[in-house]
């Protein structure tokens, strides 16, 4: 099987979103580390063809980012 640089992209981005899901606990930066993981996501199911997966992925973003304002401390 070989890997195109979309399929490369899409691995990256779903990892980072489950790295920063794993660490939120730890900071609000692994919040918005999240949001931007899940913005990325979109990005990828947009470009694959995929756009309800896309569509998904911006409503994560955004709950993340509004998690990410709305909390407070480190």
């Amino acid at each position: 099987m070989v890997f195109d640089a979309l399929t490369w992209f899409g691995l990256a981005a779903v990892t980072l979103a489950l790295i920063f899901y794993a660490l939120e606990r730890k900071g609000r930066i692994y919040i918005f580390g999240f949001g931007v993981a899940n913005l990325l996501c979109a990005a990828y199911g947009f470009l694959q063809g995929a756009w309800p997966f896309g569509i998904i992925e911006i409503f994560y973003g955004v709950a993340a980012f509004y998690k990410f304002w709305t909390t407070k401390g480190g």
